[in-house]
């Protein structure tokens, strides 16, 4: 049985964690840059704790300059077993409406000015996202959502677009055609990268609005935005609060595999890797590459 750390990627309206014992704030270096900010550490109910603000505090990134592999780098390397997304999306749905939450179980992926993974030329590898979040994860975040109390829906897709622009109608109208359930800038390539180091990942998406699609509501209003994210900071607090009791401790391999994601994907041959991009893989390939 290995030791459990939640590692918690905060997004837009969520920038600390109540109730953390012994928390205090670390830097951590990473050899594909600088994370977002440092990683507030501690413990909740005996369980190991990381906490990474997505924008960094202020919020000063933009979903597009966020460094993702850095921020997933960084949790892999201070020990992170597990990582909870938490981030604002809009609804396509009537029945998914502002203020509810929905724990994300597909994607599609729209971005396209960001770097998707920590392999490349020297060391390539392919890893199935076809499941690209942990179902033990997600039915964790699930339970805790509802014991708070929280109207959540279990499962949807996530339309990541590239941002920081919100949609048009007529883009809008398309991905409720496609069959998406909430749209949002920032779970890609976030979610590729934990596949690739072998990191557990759930997503929770806290509903702000309709995007633009909805009649009756009309183009999207940041003011509107803030006052409903102000409201859900304050349950995914709450929900957050309730995981690692549910967790516990330690854990025994992922049922799902997730942590043994990179076992046959890497397909460099031995003697063509390159040296440096090994030297930067250590902590999220370590495993396999040791």
């Amino acid at each position: 049985m290995a030791k459990t750390m939640l590692g918690f990627i905060g997004g837009s309206g969520l920038y600390d964690i109540d109730g953390l014992a012994e928390a205090r704030w670390v830097d951590v270096a990473s050899p594909w840059g600088a994370p977002s900010d440092q990683i507030l550490t501690g413990t909740l109910d005996g369980v190991s704790v990381a906490f990474l603000p997505r924008h960094g505090r202020g919020h000063v990134h933009s979903p597009s300059t966020v460094p993702y592999r850095a921020n997933i780098d960084a949790l892999k390397r201070i020990g992170a077993t597990d990582v909870i997304s938490i981030s604002a999306c809009g609804s396509f749905r009537e029945e998914m409406a502002p203020g509810d939450f929905v724990i994300v179980d597909q994607f599609i992926d729209r971005t396209f000015a960001r770097d998707k993974s920590f392999f490349g030329t020297g060391c390539v590898a392919h890893v199935s996202v076809a499941h690209p979040t942990c179902p033990r994860l997600g039915a964790a975040c699930l339970e805790a959502a509802r014991a708070q109390g929280i109207t959540v829906h279990d499962g949807g897709t996530y339309l990541a677009m590239e941002g920081p622009q919100f949609s048009s109608v007529a883009e809008s109208k398309m991905y409720r055609q496609w069959g998406c359930d909430v749209i949002g800038m920032t779970n890609m390539p976030e979610a590729k990268l934990a596949r690739e180091a072998e990191l557990c990942y759930a997503s929770v998406a806290m509903i702000t609005d309709y995007d633009s699609w909805h009649p009756d509501h009309g183009a999207v209003e940041i003011t509107e935005i803030i006052k409903t994210l102000n409201g859900n900071a304050a349950n995914a607090r709450a929900l957050v609060g309730r995981l690692p009791s549910l967790l516990g401790a330690t854990r025994a391999p992922c049922v799902h595999g997730c942590d043994r994601a990179l076992e046959y994907a890497i397909m460099t041959a031995p003697d063509k890797r390159d040296p440096a991009l090994l030297e930067k893989l250590d902590a999220v390939a370590g495993r396999v590459l040791a």
